[in-house]
C-alpha cells in the first residue's frame, strides 16, 4: 500500500459534518430542478410538491443512496438522480401519512403539513405526482451519467417492490389496522421493517447498484439496512416519548395520545435503548466484514443515526 497517498487521502477527506452538510445541500439543489421550469404543470401542484420538497429533514435516503455508491468508486453525480428519486418517494409518503384519514397531522419539519396549506385534494394529488416522477428520475441517471440498464431495471424493480403493497405502503396499512390491536412485538417489527426499513434498504442497494457491487456485497447491504432501518424507527418511537418538539419539527408524544403500540410501550424504555445499541452495532458488523472497498461513511451514518437527538 501506498501510506502516502492514503495519508494525503485522509488529510484531504471532509469531517463527517462536513460530509453531511455538502450532501443535504447538493440533495436539496438538485431537487429544485427535478420539474424543468418548461414544463406545463399547473402553478398550485408545482407549488405543493415544492413546498413539501425543499421542507428540510435530513435527507437520509439520498444520503445512504451516495454513500453507498462512493463506497464502491460509484460517482456522486449518477447516484443524484436515484437519490432524488428515494427522497421524493418519501416525500409522497409523508404528504400521504399527514392527512386526517391517517395520521392527522398539523405539522411536518417545523412547518404547516401540505394539506393544510393546499387542501387535502391537492395534497393527495402532490404526492401522486412525486411518486411518479421518481421512477423518471432514475431514468435519467441512465440517460445522462451511464448507469447501465441492467442496474437501473434492477433499481425500478427494487424501489416498486419496496415502495409498493410489499414494501412502504403495505407497512403504512398495517400500522393504520393495528394501531390499537397489536399484540405481538413481530407484528410491530413487520410494521417498522416495511414502513421505514424497506425504503433505507432500498437506497442501500441501488447506490450499491449504481457503483458495481456483486451479489454478496449486495445481500450486505441489504441485511445493513434492515438492521439500520429497524434502530431508526425504534429510535423515533424514543424521540416521540422524550424529544424535544423543538428540534424534532412536529408534535411529540403524539404516540401516546394515538394509544399506538411503539417498541417502548411492548419492552419498555431502557430495553429498547439496548435494542437500537444493539441493532446498530449488528449492521456495523455486517458492512464493516462485508469486503466492501470503502464501507468508512456507512459506519459513521450508522452512529450518527444511532446518537441522533431529532
Amino acid at each position: 500500500m501506498d501510506w502516502t497517498k492514503t495519508a494525503v487521502k485522509c488529510l484531504n477527506r471532509p469531517s463527517f459534518k462536513e460530509y453531511l452538510t455538502v450532501t443535504a445541500d447538493a440533495v436539496s439543489s438538485a431537487l429544485t430542478e427535478q420539474f424543468p421550469a418548461h414544463w406545463n404543470i399547473p402553478a398550485i401542484l408545482r407549488e405543493s410538491m415544492d413546498y413539501s420538497l425543499t421542507a428540510g429533514g435530513k435527507r437520509l435516503r439520498p444520503l445512504l443512496v451516495i454513500a453507498a455508491a462512493e463506497a464502491f468508486g460509484g460517482s456522486r453525480e449518477a447516484a443524484m438522480p436515484v437519490a432524488c428519486a428515494v427522497e421524493m418517494v418519501h416525500t409522497y409518503s409523508l404528504i400521504h401519512d399527514d392527512l386526517p384519514a391517517m395520521d392527522d397531522d398539523d405539522y411536518r419539519r417545523g412547518k404547516l403539513t401540505n394539506h393544510k396549506v393546499y387542501g387535502e385534494a391537492v395534497a393527495v394529488l402532490a404526492g401522486d405526482a412525486l411518486l411518479t416522477h421518481a421512477f423518471y428520475s432514475i431514468v435519467q441517471a441512465g440517460r445522462r451519467h451511464g448507469v447501465s440498464s441492467d442496474a437501473l431495471l434492477s433499481i425500478v424493480e427494487d424501489l416498486s417492490e419496496m415502495s409498493g403493497a410489499r414494501g412502504m405502503v403495505g407497512g403504512q396499512v398495517a400500522d393504520m389496522s393495528g394501531e390499537q390491536g397489536i399484540t405481538g412485538i413481530e407484528e410491530l417489527e413487520y410494521i417498522h421493517l416495511h414502513k421505514t426499513a424497506d425504503l433505507i434498504i432500498f437506497s442501500l442497494l441501488a447506490g450499491g447498484r449504481i457503483g458495481g457491487a456483486d451479489k454478496s456485497q449486495l445481500e450486505a447491504l441489504r441485511c445493513f439496512g434492515q438492521d439500520l432501518g429497524l434502530a431508526f424507527q425504534i429510535q423515533d418511537d424514543i424521540l416521540d416519548l422524550v424529544g424535544d418538539e423543538s428540534k424534532m419539527g412536529k408534535k411529540t408524544q403524539s404516540d401516546v395520545e394515538q394509544e399506538k403500540v411503539t417498541y417502548p410501550y411492548f419492552i419498555g424504555m431502557d430495553a429498547s435503548l439496548r435494542q437500537v445499541e444493539e441493532l446498530t452495532a449488528s449492521a456495523k458488523k455486517m458492512i464493516a466484514e462485508s469486503g466492501i472497498p470503502d464501507s468508512s461513511r456507512l459506519l459513521e451514518i450508522a452512529d450518527y443515526l444511532m446518537k441522533r437527538d431529532h
